[in-house]
């Protein structure tokens, strides 16, 4: 693939240019690798299911509330 990347602060990327061929690496590998440490190391936010909700009683007199709220949608 392809990328071209836009503002991209020109020392930084000489310095990570060099360090790649001391490494023996191509750029397009070590941002790669970059990439991922950079993916691994964020914290993983659990994806939401509706699997995971969990009833919540809303007190009394509300017992039939999904009923109603049916009736009035459909």
């Amino acid at each position: 693939m392809h990328v071209s990347v836009k503002d991209v602060d020109e020392q930084m990327f000489r310095e990570f240019k060099a360090e790649s061929v001391r490494d023996g690496l191509n750029i397009g590998k070590s941002l790669t690798q970059a990439m991922k440490l950079w993916l691994d190391r964020k914290e993983k936010k659990p994806r939401m299911s509706i699997l995971n909700l969990k009833p919540k009683d809303w007190g009394k007199g509300t017992e039939r509330a999904s009923e109603e709220i049916d009736k009035i949608l459909y």
